[in-house]
């Protein structure tokens, strides 16, 4: 079995189905109970985000070209750090089917072997017992099999039997995994993606989505938009569902039928229907061997050569619509990730020309950051990501970018406020860099937040709906009033060298609850410190600490 470009188009399509129909078991074996981006979710729109390009895709495209569509969508795509990594696997494979026109053993291997080095290389401190591991040890343990011409689903086939033994062992890497009983999310969503394409490379259907209108298995697909519709064999999508009659013959004749009067066939077979799509020049002929079968119901005929025509008008006016990149003006300008109106205010009050809508649960993709990075006005970029999930999707943009951007490691809110505020318009670039990654690491930052799990965390025993405080990331106590966990976390946080707090409340407290918890901080801290109040509307967190 070798894989063609049109197979592995459908067998992507088919992945992406399978980690978007699964998602929510994904995100649910995450172990840090505080409201997140979550895995699977991030996953799934990560490689979402190359599907629609794939339906445009032609049949007779390369492995080598398909593979290169991919990776390059999922790279603007990628969100939050296993998005970013998954979207380096898929990286790695593009480069080893590069030129290609179908892929074997030997080329699934070295591919995933590039993949894996991309993915380790884009961590500068990797940590065992996540989808690294994963992916690693499932090339290293099927290294024999990837022989020159050897079969690829079989191939796939046991990488992903290596990836689920290492997958099993991942909560004897990872302590946090053991005590919660789970194991890694980011490698659970890898294997669910493989499964899904192996879905399709070893002959089968592929994973329809659970949430589409129709079947969104591999083969709805037209020309590529920037070819003719007269390069559409077939021009009939056609779609029914047969209600089976008792006696029904076999599903595999109707398959068998259909495959002589079009291609990209699906029917999928169970005890009460039979679910089928063709591509077909004569639509008559599948519903008449279809009504064999038993009676018709939801029939669809669509005209593809109109679709894309369609399709093609479509993308010309989103090109229309899409930000063109303004020229630089001057030296420098800035970029942050925040959420909240009033947080969003504060960075353009210190001088950030573009704010990027996101943050904890909803992380950007690198697409948005560079979109924005492209509408600032400068030679050199500073990008504050302002959370550690976002980090890697924003160094992803660097290479992407039409100038020179530097992607600052602000992990929290206050780091992006005390780098922005550390700014010297009078001096240049590198000195400006220096200060500002400086500053990151002269202010505390304090969350205030909610238990979305159950769960074990750092020696922590957590239900779901407690009150957490974190110190600059890790949670430190657990709490029943809000109020409370600011003061004590606030206490916390100041040392006898602080001079300064800022506690920025989100869109869950009132103006009033604000007020009374400022009071009552006041009334526990020095004095001599100064405390400014500021209405963040940030969603998530209830309070976010700043102490300089």
């Amino acid at each position: 079995m070798m894989i063609t470009g049109k197979l592995f188009r459908d067998a992507v399509i088919s992945g992406a189905n399978n980690i978007s129909n699964q998602r929510q078991a994904v995100d649910e074996l995450n172990v840090f109970p505080v409201p997140d981006g979550d895995t699977g979710t991030n996953m799934s729109m990560t490689i979402n985000n190359a599907v629609g390009e794939l339906r445009n895709m032609h049949s007779g495209v390369s492995a080598g070209d398909a593979a290169k569509t991919v990776a390059s969508a999922m790279l603007r795509g990628a969100r939050g750090n296993s998005g970013v990594i998954l979207s380096l696997i898929f990286r790695g494979l593009s480069k080893g089917l590069a030129g290609k026109d179908e892929a074997d053993a030997k080329t699934l291997s070295d591919a995933f072997k590039l993949g894996v080095d991309a993915a380790y290389k884009s961590v500068m401190k990797p940590t065992e017992g996540t989808i690294l591991t994963v992916a690693r040890e499932a090339y290293e343990n099927t290294i024999p099999l990837g022989i020159e011409g050897g079969d690829a689903a079989e191939f796939l086939k046991a990488y992903i039997s290596e990836a689920e033994r290492s997958l099993e062992n991942t909560p004897n890497l990872l302590p946090a995994l053991a005590k919660a009983g789970v194991v890694d999310a980011g490698g659970k969503g890898l294997i669910v993606i493989l499964q899904g394409m192996l879905a399709v490379i070893s002959g089968g259907s592929g994973i329809e989505s659970e949430d589409a209108v129709k079947p969104a298995a591999p083969v709805a697909v037209a020309a590529a938009a920037s070819g003719s519709s007269e390069d559409i064999t077939f021009a009939y999508c056609t779609e029914f569902i047969v209600n089976k009659k008792s006696n029904a013959k076999d599903a595999t004749a109707l398959r068998a039928f259909l495959e002589t009067i079009g291609d990209c066939v699906v029917v999928v077979d169970d005890d009460d229907i039979i679910k089928v799509h063709v591509h077909s020049n004569h639509p008559g002929k599948a519903i008449e061997e279809g009504l064999k079968f038993g009676e018709l119901t939801k029939m669809k005929i669509e005209n593809m050569r109109e679709q894309h025509n369609n399709i093609i008008k479509a993308d010309e006016a989103a090109q229309t619509n899409r930000k063109t990149p303004v020229a630089p003006e001057k030296d420098m300008g800035f970029v942050a990730v925040a959420a909240g109106a009033g947080i969003e205010a504060l960075f353009r009050d210190l001088g950030v020309d573009n704010v990027v809508r996101g943050g904890q649960t909803m992380n950007p993709s690198t697409e948005d950051i560079l979109e924005a990075v492209g509408q600032t006005p400068a030679h050199n970029v500073f990008v504050l990501p302002n959370n550690k999930n976002i980090i890697m999707a924003a160094e992803q943009a660097v290479a992407l970018a039409d100038r020179n951007v530097c992607v600052l490691q602000s992990r929290t809110i206050p780091q992006g406020i005390a780098a922005m505020m550390s700014f010297d318009p009078d001096a240049d670039f590198v000195a400006n860099r220096s200060g500002m990654t400086d500053a990151l690491g002269r202010v505390a930052s304090g969350q205030i937040t909610f238990a979305v799990r159950d769960s074990e965390y750092d020696g922590h025993k957590i239900k779901q709906g407690e009150i957490l405080a974190m110190d600059n990331g890790k949670i430190v106590f657990t709490e029943t009033d809000i109020t409370k966990s600011l003061v004590k976390l606030t206490k916390r946080l100041v040392s006898s060298s602080s001079s300064f707090i800022t506690v920025i409340y989100g869109s869950d407290v009132s103006d009033e609850d604000a007020q009374a918890a400022y009071e009552k901080l006041r009334s526990k801290i020095n004095e001599n410190i100064d405390i400014v109040l500021v209405n963040g509307g940030q969603p998530v967190y209830y309070y976010i600490i700043s102490v300089e």
